[in-house]
């Protein structure tokens, strides 16, 4: 069953929290279908979508929590992505404020930079004010559900269950599995992304409203995961997230390797002597405050 969700006061918020009460109430393996705002709440250039609290609503623009009946904390929730159209605008901002980075590259009291960008969903191509063409791979950059500790908690970094990871892998045709905190799941999603490369160097991707969103949510028993993973037509892909991204990378490795023992049947020593060999550590984004690194194992990597 598929369920049409408006984009409307009700069915947005600007935080995580298991105390939101749900918008919706599917059952395991429908599909949720709606349009978003771009992170900053924007309905148009230069216009913001009013009312808006300025404490509660300071995150993404996220629609949910949609509960899913008969979810259960530690169980698994799997986020297969159906579809992600864009909408006609975007932006992309680099430089004028402090961020580690920017600090590093001498970019924080640059002049800031937007580069507005004229969006075609259709021919999947995005084109600056100066003509130069991209084209576009859009996704939701944030999918997740809240800590399982009552109160208001940013969206801003990602978390195990899910949040502003921000990976451009997570484009129509992928799955993301994601540790459930919360009974009933309470999932959210949006954050449209036209296009980003990996790190989000800038701190902004392509920020875009989406013109459709399509999910598919289903439950899945069996052992209960640390951390996200995901499926794609090329490839499985392992997550770490922390401050240090040393720590990120290590936490992205460790996934990966019980991931080779689950799917390949390798012992953890084997697993790590062919993951030298065959996967790929890739900075996910260094944006968000929590770092993040996504391991990538291709589907051919490995013929056995």
């Amino acid at each position: 069953m598929t369920h049409e969700v408006p984009l409307e006061r009700r069915t947005l918020h600007g935080h995580f929290s298991r105390d939101l009460p749900p918008i919706l109430t599917i059952e395991s393996g429908d599909t949720v279908a709606f349009s978003c705002l771009d992170s900053g709440w924007h309905v148009a250039p230069g216009e913001k979508f009013d009312p808006r609290d300025d404490k509660l609503d300071e995150g993404h623009a996220l629609v949910g929590p949609i509960e899913v009946r008969g979810a259960h904390a530690g169980q698994t929730l799997a986020v297969r992505i159906d579809d992600v159209r864009v909408g006609p605008f975007g932006a992309t901002l680099a430089g004028g404020w402090s961020t580690p980075l920017n600090e590093r590259l001498g970019m924080s009291n640059a002049e800031a930079l937007v580069l507005h960008w004229t969006l075609d969903p259709d021919t999947g191509i995005g084109r600056d004010p100066h003509g130069r063409e991209v084209e576009l791979r859009p996704f939701p950059g944030v999918l997740g559900m809240p800590p399982p500790e009552s109160g208001v908690h940013s969206t801003a970094p990602p978390r195990r269950w899910g949040g502003n990871i921000d990976c451009k892998e997570l484009v129509a045709g992928a799955t993301l599995f994601l540790p459930i905190p919360v009974d009933g799941a309470l999932f959210s999603a949006g954050d449209g992304h036209a296009r980003q490369g990996d790190g989000e160097v800038s701190q902004t991707a392509i920020e875009c409203p989406l013109e459709r969103l399509e999910l598919t949510l289903s439950v899945e028993d069996g052992s209960e995961l640390n951390t996200p993973i995901a499926w794609t037509p090329d490839a499985w892909l392992t997550f770490g997230f922390d401050e240090d991204l040393d720590e990120a990378a290590a936490a992205a490795t460790d996934a990966m390797l019980a991931l080779m023992r689950r799917e390949l049947d390798l012992e953890r020593v084997d697993a790590l002597a062919l993951a030298s060999v065959v996967v790929d550590l890739r900075v996910t984004q260094l944006v968000n405050g929590v770092k993040g690194v996504h391991a990538v194992l291709r589907h051919d990597a490995i013929r056995i």
